[in-house]
């Protein structure tokens, strides 16, 4: 399964068992994975109004409600546990209001809540622009991706996608419009940009726009100990974007950087592979990665061909769809940075490739302390035969974020904690495959959790929003300000004074 790919499943809903009435709301995983397990509703929404009148008919109704995209979610924690109507945003896609004067370094773009990366992409490269680096996987929509601080992997360059973001217009707990500009001194803002939807739904956002440019790709291959006890942060600081892939069976490690050249460098135009599949690959790996429930030699094979395949370019010629072979690729902006689903194959998801993960955000001053400890923990176990890796030609993934300011993001600084966040963060995205056999647990279930535990317990850590249970946003709340909290919830309390958007993970950090 996928360390940071989305599917489109989310709308697949199974009656729950012993209630006639309840629907249970999937991941992107579809059935048997949900993300919320008591919905009395679903509503396609059609317009920006459409969704304020359904909230307001929600608020007499005295119910609950969320707004639902394309689904970065793995676990169930998307809605409270309580009855709640969802209103997806999927169709709700207007691109509108498009300016970049010719020559100038910027310019902006207005896009509907439901509106996807790759959808905007498309619109902006027509029109010679791209978002930068504010940008994410190809199909998350940009709503929910502000939402729950969604970001690319960069040091050099604001990759979190609310720091492209000039204002946007929220849907408060009374059906009104709340516009909200960037702000850095305003309350309001700082909870806006990261907001876990509980202040509302996020119709409308504008966000900077910049003149399409062409990038490399480039990848090397160091041993495992050159780069645990090397300056990671400066493998990663010189690029526009950088992140490591971690294989500590082979120990590993593929440092994987990108950086932009003239536009007239090269004809090449490079199209990254992200997570799809063809259907006899799928079938091969899931049926390898179902016997690695019993035994670890399959795990550790796996990591082998997992590692031989993402040696060479995942990437396309988008002229001709012919494979890339060589070092660096070159091609568009998005293309290059996140690209897609080729043409004749199907992401992992469809051939029911499933994940567990677990993504934490550290200092990226503790990155080597982190990283040794995690070895530390591979190492304990590696004679019972961990499964250390399962996404489809990849590693575990180890990306990096510029130090952004807001309440609730992972890249935050200026913490009670005193800890240095100021150079950014580094953070570990560890997938491992969940099994569709027996009782979908994997080989070693236990070290999994010890391994979060012991990184949270030991370092001073942050949960990506979507990618953890409630059991690690519990164990973390310990690390995250309390007087930020606060001052979110302060705001929360201004917009939805009567807390109809709430979800699990706001109950957990006590904002209710």
């Amino acid at each position: 399964m996928i360390p940071t790919g989305l599917g489109v499943g989310l709308s697949s809903l199974l009656l729950c068992s012993g209630t006639a009435s309840a629907l249970v709301w999937n991941t992107f995983d579809g059935p048997g994975s949900p993300a919320c397990h008591n919905v009395s509703r679903v509503h396609d929404a059609t317009s920006v109004e459409d969704m304020q009148s359904v909230v307001k008919s929600t608020i007499q109704s005295k119910s609950l409600v969320r707004a639902a995209g394309k689904g970065h979610m793995w676990y169930d924690t998307q809605c409270s546990d309580d009855s709640t109507i969802i209103i997806r945003t999927a169709n709700v896609a207007g691109i509108y209001d498009f300016s970049l004067p010719e020559g100038a370094p910027h310019g902006s773009v207005l896009v509907d809540a439901g509106v996807t990366f790759f959808q905007l992409a498309e619109y902006l490269h027509d029109r010679g622009a791209s978002v930068g680096y504010t940008l994410t996987n190809w199909n998350i929509s940009f709503g929910g991706s502000v939402a729950m601080g969604a970001h690319r992997s960069s040091i050099r360059e604001d990759s979190m996608v609310a720091a492209g973001v000039l204002a946007m217009e929220i849907i408060d707990g009374k059906g009104e419009i709340r516009k909200v500009e960037r702000n850095e001194s305003d309350d309001d803002w700082l909870a806006a940009s990261t907001s876990l939807g509980l202040l509302g739904i996020i119709a409308r956002i504008k966000l900077k726009i910049y003149p399409d440019s062409k990038v490399y790709a480039k990848q090397n291959t160091f041993d495992e100990k050159e780069l645990l006890e090397g300056d990671i942060y400066g493998m990663v600081a010189p690029y526009a974007t950088a992140n490591l892939w971690w294989w500590p069976y082979k120990r590993k490690f593929h440092q994987r950087y990108y950086d932009v050249v003239p536009a007239n460098f090269t004809e090449q135009q490079g199209f990254q592979n992200t997570f799809s599949v063809t259907e006899l690959e799928a079938f091969a790996a899931k049926n390898l990665l179902n016997s690695g429930k019993y035994l670890p030699t399959s795990n550790m094979l796996m990591e082998e061909i997992f590692f031989g395949q993402w040696e060479k370019p995942n990437f396309r010629e988008k002229t001709t769809n012919k494979a890339i072979d060589k070092w660096p690729v070159y091609g568009w902006n998005y293309d290059v940075l996140i690209g897609g689903l080729y043409p004749d194959q199907k992401a992992q998801w469809d051939y029911g490739l499933r994940a567990y993960t677990l993504e934490l955000a550290f200092p990226v001053t503790m990155a080597n302390a982190v990283l040794k400890r995690a070895r530390g923990l591979f190492d304990e176990e590696l004679k019972r035969g961990i499964i250390m890796t399962s996404t489809y030609r990849s590693g575990i993934n180890i990306k990096f974020g510029r130090h952004y300011f807001d309440f609730l993001g992972q890249q935050t600084y200026n913490t009670s904690d005193g800890v240095d966040w100021s150079k950014g963060t580094i953070m570990f995205d560890f997938p491992s495959y969940r099994p569709s056999v027996g009782d979908e647990k994997r080989f070693n279930e236990p070290f999994y959790r010890k391994v979060a535990n012991a990184l949270i317990d030991e370092f001073p850590c942050r949960p990506h929003w979507t990618k953890n249970t409630r059991e690690v946003f519990a164990r973390s709340k310990k690390h995250l300000d309390p007087n930020y909290l606060a001052r979110f919830k302060a705001v929360r309390q201004k917009f939805d004074p009567n807390g109809i958007y709430r979800n699990v993970i706001g109950e957990i950090l006590d904002m209710y």
